[in-house]
């Protein structure tokens, strides 16, 4: 496989079942050959990364949409089972293996030459940890990873990986801008998951997380502070887009959950996805390519 936009950081928020709407935007971004060098993805936007440079449009797809009529993937009698609201030693196991409904094509994904980095918490230290192909040696090395990376605090069991313990990396950067920018990128393609201008507030249910995680002061710390965390960053990226550093893909609205479990929002959120991009495209190439946006391939 060979890319084409090679100074250009290719940037996925998370979002949970929220990334059915990216999962749109990622397929006609695959459709029309926007090929990125450099990939990162933190949460759920791991999942979306790693379907992205396999080039596995039907997977990208059933990951965020068909995901939710597996049976013993999705549901709140597996968080009650303690196999969190997403059953992760399924989902990130034996179903994405070969024989399962979501096998993943990691020879497709060995393949391309894309650099990648996925985001997770470090439980320990409270410090972002971002993974790069070096640290991917199997297939499972890769999907475990991917479940470091989107292992919502209380929705599910910790994840380990090389001996040490990980949470959702979007508990504390919800885009992995910062590990893109340390590693010299100076423009981003950045695709979110909520509508332009949405910030966050405290949490209501903050008090519930201090008691849960009470023996955890570190990440009740951060999961306190996430909400400013997050407007601080939306700022950054809304100062980059208007200095024409940064190209932000938004859904106009956003009419589904993290935890959405309806197919049919889920297919409405993959197609307004696919339509908002397929609208946008030519823009899209003009800020990628200049003026070689209609020789997307070079």
């Amino acid at each position: 496989m060979e890319n084409n936009i090679f100074d250009t950081a290719l940037l996925f928020e998370g979002g949970g079942m929220r990334v059915a709407h990216t999962a749109g935007i990622t397929n006609a971004m695959l459709e029309n050959e926007l090929f990125f060098d450099y990939v990162c993805g933190i949460s759920a936007g791991s999942s979306n990364a790693v379907n992205y440079i396999s080039r596995d449009r039907d997977r990208t797809k059933r990951r965020f949409v068909d995901l939710v009529d597996i049976d013993g993937v999705v549901g709140m009698r597996h968080w009650f089972n303690g196999e969190g609201y997403f059953a992760a030693e399924y989902l990130y196991g034996a179903a994405s293996l070969a024989g399962g409904p979501l096998p993943f094509d990691f020879v497709r994904f060995q393949e391309n030459p894309a650099d990648l980095r996925i985001g997770a918490l470090d439980c320990d230290s409270g410090e972002m940890v971002y993974w790069k192909r070096s640290d991917i040696k199997t297939l499972e090395d890769l999907l475990q990873i991917v479940r470091c990376s989107s292992t919502i605090p209380l929705m599910m069991p910790k994840a380990e990986f090389s001996g040490r313990s990980y949470v959702d990396g979007g508990i504390k950067r919800s885009v992995p801008l910062d590990i893109a920018m340390r590693d010299g990128y100076e423009k981003f393609f950045i695709v979110l998951t909520r509508e332009k201008g949405y910030r966050k507030k405290p949490m209501k249910i903050q008090g519930l997380l201090d008691r849960k995680l009470k023996n955890e002061p570190i990440l009740v710390d951060i999961l306190r502070h996430r909400w400013e965390k997050y407007n601080e960053q939306m700022e950054e990226i809304e100062r980059l887009e208007a200095e024409g550093r940064a190209l932000v893909v938004r859904p106009g609205h956003m009419n589904i959950r993290s935890g959405t479990t309806n197919r049919a929002k889920l297919e409405e959120a993959y197609l307004a996805g696919y339509q908002l991009a397929m609208r946008e495209m030519e823009k899209w190439k003009a800020f990628l390519f200049g003026k070689k946006s209609n020789n997307c391939f070079l």
